[in-house]
């Protein structure tokens, strides 16, 4: 007993005695670690990453240029996940603020809603980040690096993954997406508040089935005129990252295309923070063609090496694990390897990643600022001016004290439309059918029935919920699709397209219902019912056939937490409609060319030269807006002359709204092919009834630059048409009722 007792009294002085030499260790370490040049934050960025890029091994440094980083234990370096999402609210990371669809942000022509959004978000994101820095949570989704915003061109509807952009102009696209990184990025002198990410670099939108092996084709007038201006504008507004995309651009992948990457990116736009690829993307180098990849190399030591020497600083999978066997291999040096890893390291230096906390004032921002009320209110801001009017004869606003509503279809009480793709999570996501229920007066009946499947047919000839439309004072029928049906590929998994739509109809049991629905409220001739058209999605639609049915038509995107609040708000009249599509509406898929064809003839509202079903820019109100003349500072300028042009705008309505005004430019007598006109400003104002309110717009000298078939740009003389309005110039805005615009002839000498 006694030799049992000695034994057990030496083990736990063996234990006592590792424990405290492990912890005069442990602490012994952070010492030395606190002692590190790179940890000092009173020296440059420049010195710090240095440092610390010195101190790595091989093995370590390529470690650190994927986007999941191991923890360095010697150097007291945590793991870190460069891999996060932003889109319109932080994404996979937890509860957090769901805004509306990036589509709705872009209906909305708000760059200072969008700047709010953001700078919203990035509270956000810096709170998350600090709440689980302080657990000591270091994974995936978690950093304060955002790849967002998607600044591609939504030049085909049967893109999926349009939805994740502002829409098709490069103007609109550049003005909303300079807003958001500045919101996201903060205004420290000293550090970011999180780090915004360019992407997809660049002519990227479909088809997602093969956009990891498919060469897209553009001109240079193309390139400069629609493809690259908005990833100009957020490289000079300081964006921190740009992401390659998986595709190929005029013969050569976008994640070592020389002439984007080296030439254009770093040399003309003097682009100074890190490139980084799309997933995977660089095994699509050394993936075989016609296997599902671009086939330019034959190994991953290959790929990794050659992406390196591209100027692509961080690798989103793992194949920069293959960088040693290529530097042994002389394929490239280490001092290249550093070359990018040091622009990388930057990144989280100017972060504040290796400060003490407290360093920065981002660091108190609280865990309270979560979807709190003040977020909420901004959420619903988003919806109520991205909510798109389409057609009114007269029904809407509704009166909420009616006998009884019927409020049916696939998507009324579907959360999956609120949310779009790349989305948070949270607690209270108000449906349509929810948000709609809260406006009903007491004495009113409701009723709610799906009465229709997304997108199949029911397998029962009866449906109880037809006849609701006969004996009910409105029915409200929300249609249209979710990003089950549209969005990136392997995520829509209802589509048999890998997102794409490459059927431009709603689903035809849709159609169908909505006929039903109809024929019902229709069967007493002498006191027809009236039919609100709801829509949801993320992109064009063929809704013809809704338009001829319904007696009004509102389109609201995917609209976030509190879309069914927003919707209930604009049908019932407590706000006027204001959205504005970003995007035109085709009749058919017949009036556009391939969607493989990346040449902008015949796409979009600048180069279309038929009447689509809805024109860009067009939104209807409840409200009845004029324009009066418009007056310039001086109708006969030089090429290096600024310019003024007013307008006046009469609200003869009996209710305020608010109003989109833009202005677009048509050049008379160019030298090449040109646009039919394209937008060049835009300021959205709100006007109560009767009001009138003049609106200004300074124009530049660039507002009349045409881009030649080589590229360039120039002024040349000649006759410019200004127009000012409430949509674009197209013909089909005034058949729906657009207000008549206003135009002006500027001679430019």
């Amino acid at each position: 007993m006694i030799r049992k007792k000695h034994k057990l009294y030496q083990l736990l002085l063996l234990l006592v005695f590792i424990t405290c030499n492990s912890q005069a260790v442990k602490k012994d370490v952070v010492n030395n670690h606190e002692d590190l040049p790179f940890y000092n934050p009173s020296l440059s960025v420049e010195e710090r990453v240095k440092d610390l890029v010195s101190r790595l091994t091989l093995d370590e440094k390529a470690n650190q240029m994927m986007h999941n980083t191991a923890g360095i234990q010697r150097l007291g370096i945590l793991p870190y996940s460069y891999w996060n999402e932003a889109l319109h609210g932080v994404g996979r990371s937890g509860v957090a603020t769901v805004f509306p669809q990036a589509i709705g942000l872009g209906a909305t022509f708000d760059k200072d809603l969008a700047f709010r959004v953001s700078s919203a978000i990035s509270d956000e994101a810096r709170a998350m980040h600090n709440t689980a820095k302080a657990k000591g949570y270091n994974i995936q989704y978690g950093g304060l690096t955002f790849w967002t915003p998607n600044i591609n061109i939504f030049r085909d509807p049967r893109w999926g993954r349009g939805q994740e952009t502002y829409g098709e102009d490069p103007l609109l696209t550049a003005t909303l997406g300079t807003a958001f990184v500045k919101g996201l990025q903060g205004n420290n002198p000293k550090y970011l508040k999180t780090a915004a990410c360019a992407k997809h670099f660049a002519v990227h939108s479909g088809p997602e089935k093969l956009r990891h092996e498919f060469n897209a084709e553009a001109t240079p007038k193309d390139l400069w005129e629609t493809y690259l201006p908005a990833f100009q504008a957020l490289v000079e507004a300081d964006v921190e990252a740009v992401m390659c995309a998986y595709n190929s651009t005029n013969g050569a992948p976008c994640c070592s295309n020389k002439y984007l990457i080296t030439d254009v990116l770093r040399n003309q736009w003097h682009f100074k923070g890190h490139v980084l690829s799309d997933c995977w993307a660089i095994q699509d180098l050394y993936t075989p063609k016609g296997k599902g990849g671009h086939g330019v190399v034959k190994t991953e030591a290959e790929a990794a090496a050659l992406a390196v020497k591209s100027g692509i600083s961080l690798n989103c999978g793992n194949s920069y694990e293959a960088l040693p066997e290529a530097v042994k291999e002389g394929l490239i040096t280490v001092k290249e390897i550093d070359d990018q890893l040091t622009i990388l390291l930057r990144t989280r230096f100017k972060l504040g990643l290796f400060d003490p906390m407290g360093s920065n004032p981002y660091d108190a921002i609280p865990a309270d600022v979560v979807n709190s009320d003040e977020h909420r209110a901004l959420a619903k801001e988003v919806a109520l001016k991205s909510l798109v009017l389409l057609k009114n004869n007269g029904v809407l606003p509704l009166k909420n004290n009616l006998s009884k509503y019927f409020v049916t279809g696939p998507n009324a009480a579907n959360i999956e439309v609120l949310l779009g793709n790349y989305y948070g999570i949270n607690p209270n996501m108000v449906t349509i059918l929810e948000g709609l229920a809260t406006a009903i007066s007491p004495e009113s009946q409701l009723q709610y029935r799906l009465g229709a499947m997304l997108n199949q047919k029911s397998i029962n000839p009866i449906n109880y919920a037809t006849g609701n439309a006969g004996n009910s004072d409105v029915t409200i029928v929300v249609l249209g699709i979710s990003s089950t049906l549209e969005g990136e590929e392997g995520d829509s998994i209802d589509s048999n397209t890998a997102g794409d739509r490459l059927n431009y109809d709603l689903p035809e049991n849709q159609i169908e219902y909505l006929r039903d629905l109809r024929k019902a409220a229709d069967k007493d001739p002498e006191n027809k019912k009236p039919i609100v058209a709801v829509i949801t999605g993320g992109s064009p639609m063929n809704l013809a056939e809704v338009q001829e049915l319904a007696d009004a038509v509102l389109l609201v995107w995917y609209p976030g937490e509190e879309g069914g609040n927003a919707v209930e708000d604009v049908l019932f009249g407590k706000t006027s409609p204001s959205g504005k599509l970003p995007i035109t509406f085709p009749k058919s898929l017949d009036q556009l060319p391939p969607f493989e064809d990346y040449s902008m003839k015949g796409r979009t509202y600048k180069y279309m030269n038929v009447d689509p079903m809805y024109p860009f820019g067009f939104g209807l109100s409840y409200a009845n807006f004029s324009y009066g003349e418009i007056k310039g500072t001086n109708k006969k300028i030089s090429k290096n002359d600024n310019i003024a042009v007013s307008v006046r705008i009469t609200n003869s309505g009996i209710v305020k709204s608010d109003e989109v005004v833009q202005l677009y430019i048509s050049d008379l007598v160019a030298s090449v092919s040109v646009p039919n006109f394209q937008l060049i400003d835009m300021k959205r104002v709100t006007l109560e009834a009767g009001e009138t309110k003049e609106v200004v717009f300074e124009l530049t000298p660039k507002a009349f630059e045409i881009v030649k078939n080589d590229g360039s740009k120039i002024i040349e003389s000649g006759d410019f048409k200004i127009y000012i309005g409430g949509s674009s110039p197209m013909k089909r805005s005034f058949e729906l009722g657009a207000p008549k615009m206003s135009e002006i002839i500027i001679t430019v000498k």
